[in-house]
């Protein structure tokens, strides 16, 4: 079989030590995957604590060293493209470094590229105020500040978008209403990974685009894993972008051990 018809294997990798949001992920990639798409949806073990958000710089630290192993276990599996599966994008350029040739996805990231093919200006809709600040910095790091309209807030934690969806749904629709009536924004992001299965129906009540950041990072994804097998875009290791020598890594006694996931189901 030629390498360009082999199935896309592709990583989406929950970053905390809690399992129950897996199949939640799954059910939406299963229905929205290509084909050709071979999915993974992983997450962290037990080591980096039963945390069920990361909506603390605090507990965003905690992941760091799990998360580097389990990017460099993704790479030596063969994996073409990894998502790291929390809007705040953490530690994506750490991640990148040391990934080998697999191209690693945020899906904050990922979602305004999409927002900005479809619109100038968009809001991000957040749980609590909280976020905003690392946020906005992640955002204006990755030089979109000025097309970001807003943040929205309403006052969720992320535990909570799932468990009641009426309530989560309205909730994001006023805020997203809020954001183009009031702020101007031509399309909105929901601004959490667990904001996932609502776009559609306040997409179709706003009539601007909604994005999704888990199916955003999804398609992006899927795109960076066909250009990386079609024409060898594959991430850089020159000057900024270089990895960590392999001589170091031994010297170091670095990644002695095969990085185990905490938690994995594969989707064909």
């Amino acid at each position: 079989m030629a390498q360009n018809d082999r199935k896309l294997k592709i990583m989406y990798l929950s970053p905390i030590g809690f399992d129950s949001y897996d199949s939640i992920f799954a059910d939406m990639i299963r229905d929205c995957k290509y084909p050709n798409s071979v999915v993974h949806v992983t997450s962290l073990s037990s080591k980096v604590g039963h945390m069920d958000n990361l909506e603390y710089r605090t507990y965003n630290g905690l992941i760091c060293t799990e998360l580097v192993k389990a990017i460099r276990q993704a790479s030596l599996e063969g994996f073409d493209a990894l998502i790291v599966g929390c809007f705040y994008d953490p530690f994506l350029l750490t991640a990148r470094e040391i990934s080998g040739e697999m191209v690693v996805i945020g899906p904050c990231h990922s979602s305004i590229e999409i927002a900005l093919k479809l619109s100038n200006k968009f809001s991000v809709i957040i749980g609590q105020k909280k976020w905003e600040h690392e946020m906005h910095s992640t955002i204006k790091e990755y030089g979109y500040a000025d097309h970001l309209a807003s943040f929205r807030s309403v006052n969720m934690n992320v535990c909570e978008f799932q468990k009641d969806h009426d309530f989560t749904s309205n909730a994001l629709y006023k805020a997203a209403a809020q954001a183009v009536e009031d702020d101007y924004a031509e399309s909105v992001i929901l601004g959490c990974t667990c904001e996932l299965g609502f776009y559609q129906q306040i997409q179709e009540k706003l009539e601007v685009p909604v994005i999704d950041p888990s199916l955003a990072a999804l398609k992006q994804a899927e795109q960076a894993a066909s250009l990386k097998r079609a024409y060898g875009w594959k991430p850089s290791r020159k000057w900024s972008s270089e990895a960590p020598p392999a001589s170091d890594i031994e010297q170091f006694g670095l990644f002695k051990e095969k990085f185990e996931f905490g938690n994995r189901i594969v989707i064909e």
